[in-house]
Parts: C-alpha cells; structure tokens; sequence
C-alpha cells in the first residue's frame, strides 16, 4: 500500500473507531451517564448528526487543497474525541459526540478524490477501498479493543486512545499524503448541479435505507450477543472482532468485484445479504453459533457496499462537485445510522427489550435498499465508468 493511501487509510481507523465504538460500549455509557441504553442510542445518533453538519465545511472550503482538509479534520476529530474523554455528563456528551462526527463524511469525500487520484488507472475501486479499509480494521480491532477497556478500566480511556489517535494521524498526512489540485471551482451551487440528475438519488436513498436496516440491529449488538445469543459481556470484545472481520473481509472483496462487475449491482448483492441477515435476527432462536454467523455475515454485508457506492458518487460528481458527491455517501450512512439506531430504540421499548425485533424493524427498511439499486443498475449502470472497467474472468 502506498504511504498516502496508508495514512489516508488511518484517518478512516481514528473515524471510523469513533463511529462504531459506541456501539459496544453502550451498556457501559448508559449507566455512567446514568440514562437508559435506548437513550444512550441518542450518542450514536448526535455522531450522525454531526456527519451531516460537517459537509458545510466542503461547501466553503471548495478552495483549499484536499491534503489540508484532511488535517483540519484530523484536528477536529481530535477535539471531539478529547471532550468525549471528559465528559461530566450526558448533554456534554452528546455535544462532544457531534464534534466527533463533524469531520466524517468530508474525510471520506476528500479521501476518496485523494485515492482516486493517486491509483493507478483501472484500480481506482481497490484504492478507495483501501482507504476504507481502515475504517473495517477500526472495527475488527478498534472497537473490541475500546469494549475492553470499557469491560476491564473505562469507557473514557477508549475516547483518550482515539484522541490521541487523531494527533498521530495528522502527522501521517502532513508527512505522507502528496499535493493533490483543488477541485474545479464552479460556486456554491456549482457543486450541487449532480443532484440535479435521478441517478445519484438512487445510490444516496439506497445507502441511507440500507443503512438504517442494518442499524435497527447493529445499534444495539452489544446487549443483543448477550441477551439472545447467551455470551457474556468479557466475550463481546471477541465478537466485535469477528464483526470486524466481516467488515475487512467485505469491504476487500466489494472494491475488487466493482472493479471487475457494476458498483450498482455489487452494492444491491450486498444489502440483499444484510437484508437475509436481518430477517435470520429475527427467525432463528438465539444460541452462540447462531449469533456469532450473523454478527459476521451482516458485518460482511455492511462494507461490502462502501468501495462501489463511494466511486458511483465521486463519479457523479465530476466536474466540481467530486467532494460533495463523496461526502454525500457518509451523510446518507450516518443519517440512516441515527434513523435505524432510533427506530430500533423503539421496537425494543415496544417488545419489552425484545432483541429479535431489531431484526424485523430493519429488514422491510433494507429491502428498500435493494430495490432502488436493482432500478437503478438496470437504468444507469451503462452511462457509468463500470461498463469500461469490466475484465473478462477467466475460470
């Protein structure tokens, strides 16, 4: 892997870390911050929130040279993660949260023209997708090391480590990520003129309803590995590890068949997967096999999807609008996580804390997901790059 890819690939570990940690600290925080675990979901949805917020930074700072974007991201992550460490209370909490997430979907957006730019020429799907590679191994690593710590010290040490983390990573890039041109400066509005087209709305919808599926059970896996599947709260750091597993494996697999088949019809495969997933949470009785398969498969299905949606969007967005475009996918990720970490809050206060139901809650949500990706393979999928970067395979 080149240095920048490398480092590029660490910013979306200290991101994706930050993102994803919550989730199998929560039982912990919960009590900390002394609210219910379905109000502690709340600190997943202000991350999202501020992902969604943090796209404003791209909208003004069209100008400024990709490479220092990243840094001022890399700063405000690590602000956000610091103020998480310290938190005295659940609003200070909540607040530090939204920092966190400010930088997230601008990073990706950013990262993802870094990566595009800097492959070599018909690898651009496999660079983007190790990019985001880093943000998977936050979750086969990060995020049982932090539901470790939060099991054996504290939930604030895992934030501290992040912190710090963010400072290491800005180095990375001053040090590693070369000089890459500003974007084509067509104005404010400019940068917005890809919506303009059906297409992209297709893939945006898709990402925030696949999304919000997933996360009607995701958001709540920590409590779900012990209540249904039986495992003890010191082996969920263990199925995190597995999840993760699912996502580094998912996501190396997705850049590489989106280089060989069509990004649409690679991410519609990949929500059909999370779709069966979901709806096997809610059918088949709890015991640890069956959990740990499922903890991996939807894992599995949750990044296999990232690499094609990230280059359909970038792609859209040519001519000015690249950053935005690729921003848009995280907006649409993190808005669909808060949603589905919401409406799963509610199906388990509805079903008495029935974990199952996270499962049924989300699944008519991702079937949404695979019908506008199937409409939208079918109608676009030719008028993308996709059809001239296809390779025979030779069995």
């Amino acid at each position: 892997m080149k240095k920048s890819i490398l480092a590029l690939a660490s910013g979306a570990f200290i991101l994706g870390a930050a993102e994803f940690v919550m989730m199998g600290i929560l039982p912990q925080t919960a009590a900390s911050m002394h609210v219910s675990i379905p109000a502690a979901g709340h600190y997943i949805s202000a991350y999202a929130i501020g992902v969604c917020f943090g796209t404003l930074i791209l909208v003004f700072g069209r100008k400024v040279p990709p490479k220092n974007l990243i840094i001022l991201f890399m700063a405000i992550a690590l602000a956000g993660n610091t103020l998480s460490a310290i938190a005295v209370n659940s609003p200070m909490l909540l607040a530090a949260r939204f920092i966190s997430g400010l930088p997230h979907g601008a990073f990706f957006g950013t990262a993802t023209l870094i990566a595009k730019t800097l492959a070599d020429k018909g690898k651009e799907a496999q660079s983007v997708s190790m990019m985001v590679t880093g943000q998977t191994v936050a979750n086969m690593l990060g995020v049982p090391a932090g539901t470790m710590l939060s099991e054996l010290l504290s939930w604030r040490l895992a934030f501290a480590i992040l912190a710090a983390w963010a400072l290491m990573t800005l180095f990375l890039v001053i040090v590693w990520v070369p000089f890459v041109a500003p974007i084509k400066d067509v104005g404010i509005k400019g940068q917005f003129r890809f919506l303009t087209h059906p297409g992209p709305w297709f893939i945006l919808l898709a990402v925030f309803f696949g999304n919000s599926g997933i996360f009607c059970w995701w958001s709540y896996v920590s409590p779900w590995l012990q209540k249904t599947g039986g495992w003890s709260s010191a082996m969920v750091p263990m199925l995190m590890v597995l999840a993760g597993l699912g996502m580094v494996v998912g996501g190396i697999v997705g850049g590489r068949l989106t280089d060989m088949w069509k990004p649409g019809a690679t991410a519609a495969l990949s929500h059909f997967i999370a779709l069966c997933g979901l709806l096997l949470v809610f059918f088949i009785p709890g015991n640890h096999m069956t959990t740990a398969v499922l903890t991996f498969l939807i894992g599995f299905a949750l990044f296999f999807n990232s690499s094609p949606q990230q280059l359909l969007m970038v792609q859209a967005g040519e001519g000015g609008g690249e950053l935005i475009a690729g921003a848009g996918v995280q907006i649409a990720f993190n808005f669909g996580n808060a949603i589905g970490s919401i409406v799963g809050g509610a199906a388990l206060t509805a079903t008495s804390m029935n974990y199952h139901f996270t499962g049924i809650a989300g699944a008519p949500i991702s079937l949404l997901a695979v019908a506008l990706l199937v409409i939208y393979t079918r109608r676009y999928e030719t008028h993308t790059d996709a059809i001239n970067r296809m390779r025979e395979v030779q069995m």
